[in-house]
């Protein structure tokens, strides 16, 4: 793997993570109602379900390089597609406050931490970057093994930077997300932004 490739890879991971789905948006939330402390436990949670995900796809990769060329682009391009998709859906999603989502009880530190390991795993964005996205930047050629934990810790790292900048950002900005018109606002950013992701995907080639 080259420098530039890995660079490629951490600038689409950076854009892609940034966008809010399920692991960020309930990073924010919880930084909403509970503070960026207290938010911690959730993303404890959230990247352990990830780590047990990041695992599970790696073990079955090898496999999956070997092979052929059209199974490949067949991955890639039902990754992009799902990109789109959620997109669209976001896009169209009913402007829907943090607060009207609220749960009546406050969750203890146990329940928040389940609560982000659960919605880790239920998160399809996993799936789309081991099974699409890592074969486009990895040499067939090469040991595999070190660039998968290359990626591997690329991905983890900013996966959990993002997820903590939603949280402080979720617990400064709780006022100003209580408009519909906001709430609007981010789903139309967010919906391009997966959209955007969903093309740039289609132009990764395999190495």
């Amino acid at each position: 793997m080259t420098l530039n490739i890995w660079l490629l890879f951490v600038t689409t991971t950076f854009f892609v993570s940034a966008t809010p789905g399920p692991n960020m948006l309930l990073a924010m939330t919880h930084g909403i109602h509970y503070g960026v402390r207290a938010t911690f436990i959730t993303c404890l949670g959230l990247m352990a379900g990830l780590l047990l995900y990041i695992l599970v796809s790696a073990a079955g990769l090898g496999a999956l390089l070997s092979t052929s060329p059209r199974l490949f682009t067949a991955i890639t391009w039902l990754g992009a597609a799902y990109l789109v998709y959620l997109g669209i859906r976001t896009w169209r999603a009913a402007p829907v406050t943090p607060s009207e989502r609220r749960d009546n009880q406050t969750l203890n530190a146990l329940q928040r931490f389940r609560h982000g390991f659960l919605v880790a795993l239920s998160n399809p964005k996993a799936v789309i970057f081991f099974t699409a996205l890592f074969p486009q930047f990895m040499n067939s050629q090469r040991a595999q093994l070190p660039q998968l934990l290359i990626l591997t810790a690329s991905f983890y790292l900013i996966e959990a930077g993002w997820q903590f900048v939603y949280a402080s950002g979720g617990a400064r900005l709780s006022g100003w997300l209580q408009s519909a018109r906001h709430i609007r606002l981010v789903n139309r950013l967010s919906g391009g932004a997966f959209v955007c992701a969903g093309i740039i995907l289609t132009g990764v080639s395999h190495h």
